[in-house]
């Protein structure tokens, strides 16, 4: 098997996060060229969303890391957020084999990573803590969904 390099993870990411909003119900559309700063058009049945795909990683506290930002600085841009660029991002997860759908508004106050807590925190830390469940894709009740439109 080829080794995975940064392209094909991210290709992996799209392709996993495709396929469960898909199952989920939500109608998805693929843009035209790679100029865009988002990797989907989310459809919800009342507005369009652009959604940009990342690939989590669990760390060893329990916490789903991923990038909010994105670097070129071998273009000299530097790093550069996403607000008002996409509305949401999809996070794959390969570690847990799940896809989390989080709106860009939950995320304030992030300006390189964010994490999702995949279970309780050991210190007990429940206030400014993102519950990775709540954004998860495929749930059974309509939590997720009714969470992307804010």
């Amino acid at each position: 098997m080829p080794r995975a390099n940064t392209k094909s993870i991210g290709e992996l990411g799209v392709a996993r996060t495709l396929t469960r909003l898909l199952e989920s119900g939500y109608a998805v559309s693929l843009p035209f060229g790679d100029n865009l700063r988002y990797d989907l058009v989310v459809d919800d049945g009342q507005c369009l969303l652009r959604v940009q795909c990342k690939t989590g990683r669990l760390d060893d506290k329990g916490s789903i890391a991923f990038p909010v930002c994105s670097c070129a600085n071998h273009r000299g841009l530097g790093r550069r957020d996403y607000h008002g660029d996409v509305d949401a991002f999809g996070v794959y997860c390969p570690e847990t084999d799940s896809v989390y759908l989080v709106p860009i508004g939950a995320l304030e106050g992030c300006r390189r990573e964010a994490r999702l807590r995949v279970g309780q925190a050991r210190n007990g830390q429940v206030k400014r803590t993102r519950m990775a469940a709540s954004f998860l894709l495929g749930a059974s009740d309509d939590s997720t969904r009714a969470g992307i439109s804010s």
